[in-house]
């Protein structure tokens, strides 16, 4: 454990070689599997359960679809202005991969050459993850919960110290939760609009939820205008 040696005190280097030393007990398969995931099957996950969240939405439909909508849309979209705001921060800190400093890593996956602080991987699916929270809140617990697991699968590569996950975790937490105000505001009337076009209303809210709540509206309606003619009727004969 010559890594562990050189390592000295620092815990960030000590917990990345207890989490990536699992991947050097661990059978081969099981390995692969890991690599799998953590590079490509929990963003997969994390794609389709917006994506079922949406499907929900629209069959439930209601006044608050078009919001809702509007929140599924902005998690992706913060997702890709956090790993955009990360390209700056990679340049600036300039953090090699943890195996080009520290030797003895079970490194699951080759051709990493890009610098390793803050996590593209944890800053995505956490983005993705809050960013259903906020439209959602069983759905983006469950969406967190996988960032959370994504991250570590990531130290267990080896590609990743433990804080370029947290920093990831955290810049995507911080774009999605500082912009949403405005992203909302800019994407709800949007939606809105989608909402009311007969072509493409379908996305926001499915047919049958548009029908229900036209007769609810109109049901409404021919309660009120009989009354009110009525009224107007009982003046005249009194008159």
């Amino acid at each position: 454990m010559a890594g562990l040696a050189d390592s000295g005190s620092n815990p960030d280097v000590d917990l990345l070689y207890d989490i990536n030393g699992l991947a050097k007990d661990a059978p081969h398969w099981f390995d692969r599997v890991m690599e799998f995931v953590g590079e490509w099957g929990l963003l997969l996950v994390m794609v389709l359960l917006v994506l079922w969240c949406w499907w929900g939405v629209r069959r439930r439909g209601g006044e608050d679809a078009a919001s809702s909508v509007a929140s599924l849309i902005w998690a992706p979209l913060a997702a890709a202005v956090a790993v955009l705001v990360n390209v700056p921060i990679r340049g600036f800190v300039e953090r090699p991969r943890p195996f080009v400093d520290h030797e003895g890593l079970e490194v699951l996956i080759g051709g990493k050459s890009d610098y390793s602080f803050v996590s593209d991987h944890s800053t995505l699916m956490m983005a993705m993850g809050v960013g259903l929270f906020v439209a959602n809140r069983k759905f983006g617990l469950v969406g967190i919960g996988l960032a959370l697991f994504g991250g570590f699968c990531r130290v267990y590569m080896g590609v990743h110290y433990p804080t370029d996950v947290i920093g990831g975790f955290a810049l995507g937490t911080a774009v999605v939760l500082l912009l949403s105000p405005l992203a909302m505001a800019l994407l709800t009337p949007v939606v809105r609009a989608v909402e009311r076009s007969p072509r493409v209303g379908w996305l926001v809210r499915a047919r049958g939820s548009v029908k229900s709540s036209a007769k609810s509206s109109a049901g409404e309606q021919g309660d009120v205008l009989p009354g009110a003619r009525s009224e107007a009727e009982q003046r005249d004969l009194a008159a």
